[in-house]
C-alpha cells in the first residue's frame, strides 16, 4: 500500500526519484547541490526519495551559502568562486581595501595594501637600496641620500658641498689637507711642507725676508721670521730642504742669477747659525725662471722677489 502512494505520488510529479549513491555531500550534509540553481534535493536517507527546495544566498555575492566561505561580503563587491572578496595582486589585501594594487609577488604590505617604506624616505623597501636613512633626508629613486657633488659623501653629512669632481675628501667631504697647511692638496703646488710652516696661498713656504736693495744683506726685520724658520727646521732634522732664492725680470739675467744665488746663500747661513742641520740644508738661486706673477706691474714683481724652503726629495 506505501509503494502504491508512493508511486502515485512521483506520477504526479511531487517526488522525485534520486539513486542513493557515495556523494559525500549526500552522506554528512543531507543534500546534494548538483548545479547552481539555487534549489537541491533533499534526500531521504531512509527511502532515498527527496524534494526540492530553494537554498538561499544570504549576501547576494552569487554564491549559495553552504559554498560561501566568507558569508556577508558587501553587496556589489566581486568574489570568487568561495564567495571570498578578490585579492587581485595576491598580498592578503581585498581589492576593495587595497590602495596600491598590483604589488609585486612577495612584497610585504600594510593594511592598505601598500608596500611598506620602513625608513619613510618614500621609497618602499622592495626598491630601497639604502634603508635606514635617517628622517627628513632627500634621497634619490633608489632610496639613497643624495651626493650633490659626487665626493662620496652624502649631503647630510657633507660640511664642504661642491668640491671639485675627482678631490680626495675626508669623512667630512672637505678636501683633504695631507700637510696641514691650509691649502687642500688639489690646490697644493708645495705638498709636504712640515708643521707650523708659513706657507702663501700656493701652498708654499716662502719666507718673509727682505734684502737691502741690490744686495744680499738680510734686513733686521727679517729675523723674527727667519728664527722661526729656523726652529721648523730643527724639529724636522729628517727631512732634507732647500733654499730657493728667485728676482724679478728686471735687470740682466746674469745679474739676477748671481744676486739670486747670493740671497739663497745669506738665508742658508742664517738658518744654521740659529739651529738648522747644515747637512740637510742646500741653497739654490733660480733668477727670473720661475715667476709666481706678472712682471708687468710693481705688485707681481715684488711677489716674484722672493725666498722658499722646499722639501728635497
Amino acid at each position: 500500500m506505501k509503494c502504491a502512494k508512493l508511486l502515485a505520488l512521483m506520477a504526479a510529479g511531487s517526488l522525485s526519484l534520486i539513486t542513493i549513491g557515495s556523494s559525500a555531500n549526500a552522506a554528512t550534509n543531507g543534500y546534494t547541490q548538483p548545479s547552481r540553481n539555487h534549489s537541491a534535493i533533499y534526500e531521504n536517507k531512509y527511502t532515498g526519495f527527496g524534494y526540492h527546495k530553494p537554498i538561499p544566498d544570504s549576501d547576494g555575492d552569487g554564491v549559495l551559502d553552504p559554498d560561501d566561505k566568507c558569508p556577508g561580503t558587501p553587496k556589489g563587491t566581486p568574489v570568487g568562486y568561495d564567495g571570498c572578496e578578490l585579492d587581485s595582486d595576491g598580498d592578503g589585501v581585498v581589492d576593495s581595501l587595497d590602495k596600491c594594487p598590483g604589488t609585486p609577488a612577495g612584497a610585504t604590505v600594510n593594511t592598505s595594501g601598500c608596500e611598506l617604506d620602513s625608513d619613510g624616505d618614500g621609497v618602499v623597501d622592495s626598491l630601497d637600496k639604502c634603508p635606514g636613512t635617517p628622517a627628513g633626508a632627500t634621497v634619490n629613486t633608489s632610496g639613497c641620500e643624495l651626493d650633490s657633488d659626487g665626493d662620496g659623501v652624502v649631503d647630510s653629512l657633507d660640511k664642504c658641498p661642491g668640491t671639485p669632481a675627482g678631490a680626495t675628501v675626508n669623512t667630512s667631504g672637505c678636501e683633504i689637507d695631507s700637510d696641514m697647511d691650509g691649502v687642500v692638496d688639489s690646490n697644493d703646488a708645495c705638498p709636504e711642507t712640515p708643521m707650523s710652516a708659513d706657507v702663501d696661498t700656493r701652498g708654499c713656504w716662502v719666507l718673509a725676508v727682505h734684502f737691502h736693495t741690490g744686495s744680499a744683506s738680510i734686513t733686521a726685520e727679517s729675523a723674527p721670521a727667519l728664527m722661526k724658520a729656523a726652529t721648523v727646521l730643527k724639529n724636522n732634522p729628517e727631512v732634507r730642504f732647500q733654499v730657493d732664492g728667485h728676482t724679478d725680470d728686471r735687470g740682466s739675467l746674469a745679474l739676477n742669477n748671481r744676486l739670486s744665488q747670493k740671497r739663497a746663500d745669506s738665508v742658508r747661513h742664517f738658518l744654521v747659525q740659529h739651529g738648522a742641520h747644515a747637512d740637510k740644508l742646500n741653497a739654490k738661486g733660480f733668477g727670473p725662471s720661475n715667476p709666481i706673477a706678472t712682471n708687468d706691474t710693481a705688485e707681481g714683481r715684488q711677489q716674484n722677489r722672493r725666498v722658499e724652503l722646499n722639501k728635497v726629495k
